[in-house]
């Protein structure tokens, strides 16, 4: 007679159903009766484990795309990405990595060829403001900077990161003193800084003096080595990128940047000396150097090309070696120019 009985499986949609009212339980004032409060939770924390599985699959299983639809429509039909996001700090460990991965996987689910987390995200672009803030928690800051990753994934919603007032914390926040929220920040705050060409080319146009002013001062010469060595190489990954040729160029006319650069290339660690070179090499290559840029690389002459004299990678790379022998030769046919 047991099998008789035996509960229906649950649907996708009725997992995030019962899943959006547990967390609306969760959002409310904790209840008296703490061991009902306990139940509660644990079964939220069920929940979310399940709809990680349906859309991860197990070890047993894959994914069943039809499965994945179904929850992603019924997400996003209501506030459940909002009521998931604000409920995380209340969750235990286990159970935010479970709703990381939850919001990670939503970012990227099609529902008829439209990726409707992006439409949701845009009409909720507040919940930005609460993923950014949450490198200055401690306990968040893991979980919400790698839900904070998937989200800029889509176009639209970095452009608000990078024009909002957030870009400027990033500063800030890549050099907190513990090292994997700082390492967690500098990969957003890359992936803000490359991903979306069109958009970040854009945002360095209209914000060049303030972000660079920061960039030179917090960044590429902070006493941190590691913030050093990731300023420097992210800087050539965006001034080598072609959509950035207009900032490039301004970059590069500046004795302010070049002399920052000088000091890079007289660094005793070789990695950084190398993605210093590789910025550098473009303030050489510039064929409208200033005159002012002229006459700091003439000045320099004899302590660059000494340097580049004994400036060898550890695995022999063509590359380098041809662009080595091009920025001697661009520093040693300089001549002075007038100012005028």
């Amino acid at each position: 007679m047991k099998g008789l009985f035996k509960s229906k499986p649950r649907t996708p949609v009725d997992v995030v159903r019962q899943t959006r009212e547990l967390l609306i339980y969760a959002g409310r004032t904790p209840d008296t009766r703490e061991t009902k409060r306990e139940e509660k939770m644990a079964e939220l924390s069920k929940n979310i484990r399940e709809l990680k599985q349906i859309l991860y699959g197990n070890s047993e299983s894959e994914p069943v795309s039809e499965a994945c639809t179904q929850l992603t429509q019924e997400f996003f039909r209501e506030n459940t990405l909002r009521l998931l996001i604000t409920c995380v700090p209340k969750l235990n460990l286990e159970a935010r990595k479970d709703a990381t991965q939850v919001v990670a996987n939503l970012q990227r689910q099609q529902v008829h060829s439209k990726l409707i987390a992006c439409e949701y995200l845009e009409k909720n672009i507040d919940l930005l403001d609460i993923l950014v803030s949450g490198y200055e928690n401690t306990d968040m800051a893991l979980h919400y900077g790698a839900m904070l990753r998937e989200c800029i994934r889509h176009q639209t919603v970095a452009k608000y990161v990078l024009e909002s007032q957030h870009m400027k914390k990033f500063f800030d926040f890549i050099q907190l003193p513990n090292f994997d929220i700082a390492a967690d920040a500098a990969a957003t705050f890359k992936e803000l800084l490359t991903r979306h060409k069109s958009t970040v080319a854009e945002f360095l146009s209209k914000n060049y003096e303030w972000f660079f002013a920061e960039y030179n001062s917090k960044l590429l010469e902070s006493s941190n080595y590691i913030t050093r060595r990731q300023a420097i190489k992210l800087l050539g990954d965006i001034l080598l990128d072609r959509s950035n040729s207009v900032v490039m160029t301004r970059y590069v006319s500046s004795r302010d940047n070049l002399r920052i650069l000088m000091n890079l290339l007289r660094e005793s660690s070789k990695s950084i000396q190398i993605e210093a070179f590789h910025v550098f090499k473009l303030f050489a290559a510039n064929q409208n150097k200033p005159p002012d840029i002229v006459g700091i690389l003439i000045t320099n002459r004899s302590k660059l090309l000494r340097l580049f004299g004994d400036f060898k990678l550890d695995k022999e790379n063509e590359q380098f070696e041809a662009d080595k022998a091009l920025v001697v030769k661009e520093i040693a046919a300089l001549e002075p120019r007038d100012c005028t």
